[in-house]
């Protein structure tokens, strides 16, 4: 069956709540820098009851979803599935990804809209303080299959391996898009996320995995090695290991040798997302037939882009320059010596 997709995606749809902090003030809230805080509605709210209104960002957000956002910014055909609330932030969610040209499947559930309360502090990192809300909701029923079979690949965010439900969703729509010839792309998303599920993910990369997306401490978390070394690791339970290592650019591993991918200047704001986006060019250029070194350059490209500025969205991209990038990959693929 020809592809009339170029990506599915499953996630949680959250709306990200940016607010830009201090590191005294993580420190005030009780939460660790750079980490992901799972908290309760209860939580969030005394959270936010902390933080003046007009100083919060909103923007629709989550994992899965941005890189899928980033995807239909360079042109790729993309469906992203998860649930949303019946409140004014689900609605806000659906109309924000709707225009950024993304194909939406979101089921309702009767309750909040997750949420995740982004803390900036001024080197750019980020503090993850998240509700799930109706996203905890996502049944087996709510995967359009006819869609996933017709797509070229299903693009999977780790943090659904936390939850029993969602790793069973997750697991269904796996093995469904194994049976159909549908790549399989896994983002890890977080290093708490893969010390605490490591025998779990270490056997989905093993029996699903096709491509897997880590940065170095999740890489660190699963195998117990530094970069290069887990690179090489992870690849022998997948067919393309992609390990992000920040301003130093992303290395990647096929069965035919590693490529060192290099970092495009940028004037750091804010890096959420920066993993999402690197996701979506590289995706973007396989579903385009580039070579694996072109895709990565696609995704340190738009990567770079995301963090000049708040939040998981980019202003602005060069277009000329991601198809001169395209059209030398897709050169060197057709050389006689590749």
């Amino acid at each position: 069956m020809k592809a009339r997709y170029d990506v599915f995606g499953i996630g949680s749809p959250l709306m990200d709540l940016l607010v830009e902090v201090e590191d005294h003030d993580l420190n005030q809230l009780g939460l660790a820098k750079g980490c992901f805080h799972s908290i309760s509605e209860e939580d969030s709210q005394r959270l936010l009851s902390r933080i003046p209104p007009e100083a919060v960002t909103m923007c629709a957000g989550g994992s899965a979803a941005n890189t899928l956002y980033g995807v239909a910014m360079l042109g790729g055909n993309v469906v992203f599935c998860g649930r949303i609330g019946s409140d004014s932030h689900g609605e806000d969610y659906q109309q924000e990804m709707l225009a950024g040209g993304v194909n939406t499947r979101l089921a309702r559930s009767p309750g909040l809209t997750g949420h995740a309360i982004t803390l900036v502090t001024p080197d750019g990192e980020r503090t993850f303080a998240v509700h799930l809300g109706a996203a905890l909701d996502l049944e087996e029923q709510d995967i359009l299959l006819e869609e996933l079979q017709q797509s070229r690949i299903l693009h999977i965010e780790g943090y659904l391996f936390e939850d029993h439900r969602l790793k069973k969703t997750s697991l269904y729509a796996m093995q469904f898009a194994k049976e159909h010839g549908v790549k399989i792309s896994i983002d890890l998303g977080d290093p708490g996320i893969v010390r605490r599920n490591k025998v779990a993910i270490t056997e989905i990369l093993d029996k699903y995995g096709d491509l897997v997306f880590a940065n170095e401490e999740e890489a660190k978390e699963l195998v117990g090695l530094d970069a290069r070394e887990a690179l090489q690791s992870i690849a022998e339970l997948v067919e393309v290991a992609v390990i992000k290592v920040g301003r130093n650019g992303s290395y990647i591993r096929d069965r035919n040798g590693t490529y060192e991918i290099p970092s495009y200047e940028a004037k750091v704001v804010d890096t959420t997302g920066a993993g999402d986006l690197f996701a979506a060019g590289l995706l973007y250029g396989r579903c385009c037939e580039c070579d694996l070194k072109t895709s990565g350059r696609i995704g340190s490209y738009l990567g770079a882009r995301v963090v000049e500025g708040l939040g998981a969205r980019v202003a602005h991209i060069d277009r000329a320059k991601i198809q001169r990038l395209m059209a030398e990959g897709l050169s060197l693929a057709s050389s006689p010596d590749n």
